[in-house]
């Protein structure tokens, strides 16, 4: 009978293989002498796809495609083998096959940067206790954060990187890549003057959120519609001084926009976008709720 290629052979075709046989060289993955990298890449994909809940599932349902495996470059695997893999591999080598991949998918939809805009935010991950010697953070509770940069028009994250449930959230932006002309859009956890500088410097539009003990040094108040959300827009620029008593590097002019939401709370939005209309500096931050979707879509559909 004649071979006939499965999905996962057609969707394997999509994988740039020669960078990825360069970054574990580079990394020297498969020096031990237990499961490849690429066997081990291969299992756990399919384990993902095929929605099995366990190592030992995995197996079983590799093991009844066993005559189709060889035509995946790949070979049955036993559960101790692949957890042994699990467990002594390092990640690094599937985060940047990941990175590559996303900036693969970029290119194919690549807009003006004009038009970018890039949402920030983290998801906790509930883990066990085998995760202790790197992810514990109080007595017999361990997780991890996932931080993303979420593009909400491609509908697909241009970044994510894993830390322990214990690091702060604008710990994690300073080692993200920045986009040099796109928006970015993040709420209060992402409060540092220094990084909002950094992204202001590459030309990067920033919609936050004004903490409710931040004052503003107002320089122009401009008139807002009556009897719409946006209750007012004033410019200015920020305290000369942040925590402990450190010199603000953030000196640009900055606009902080009032807008009443549904539930009636009223949020100050800032920007250091002079020159758009108010309503759109809130209909950017509004944008926000695309990432909470892309998490709950994450959660439900991924077996994390």
């Amino acid at each position: 009978m004649p071979h006939q290629n499965t999905v996962l052979h057609d969707l394997l075709k999509h994988l740039p293989w020669a960078r990825f046989e360069a970054v574990i060289k580079a990394h020297g993955a498969d020096d031990r002498r237990y499961l490849t990298t690429k066997t081990h890449f291969l299992a756990m994909l399919y384990a993902q796809l095929s929605g099995a809940t366990s190592l030992r599932e995995t197996v079983e349902r590799l093991e009844s495609h066993q005559a189709s495996l060889y035509h995946l470059g790949m070979v049955p695997v036993k559960r101790s083998t692949l957890a042994d893999a699990n467990c002594y591999r390092s990640y690094e080598v599937f985060s940047e096959m990941l990175a590559e991949l996303m900036a693969q998918a970029h290119r194919g939809l690549r807009r003006t940067m004009g038009d970018s805009v890039h949402l920030i935010d983290s998801t906790s991950v509930r883990l066990s206790a085998l995760s202790a010697r790197w992810a514990q953070f109080s007595v017999g509770v361990c997780g991890a954060k996932v931080h993303f940069v979420y593009d909400p028009d491609a509908d697909y994250p241009v970044y994510a990187g894993v830390t322990a449930s214990n690091v702060n959230d604008i710990t994690a932006a300073h080692a993200m890549p920045i986009t040099a002309g796109a928006t970015y859009v993040f709420d209060l956890g992402y409060y540092d003057y220094g990084w909002w500088a950094s992204l202001h410097d590459a030309g990067c539009r920033i919609v936050t959120r004004f903490k409710s003990n931040t004052p503003l040094t107002v320089t122009e108040v401009r008139e807002v519609p009556a009897n719409g959300p946006v209750l007012s827009d004033r410019v200015g620029t920020l305290p000369k001084r942040q925590a402990k008593n450190r010199k603000n590097p953030f000196t640009a002019p900055v606009r902080e926009v009032q807008v009443k939401i549904e539930t009636g709370k009223v949020l100050r939005i800032l920007t250091n976008d002079i020159h758009a209309s108010a309503k759109k500096i809130a209909d950017l931050y509004k944008r926000r709720w695309a990432i909470e979707l892309f998490f709950r879509w994450v959660k439900q559909n991924l077996k994390i």
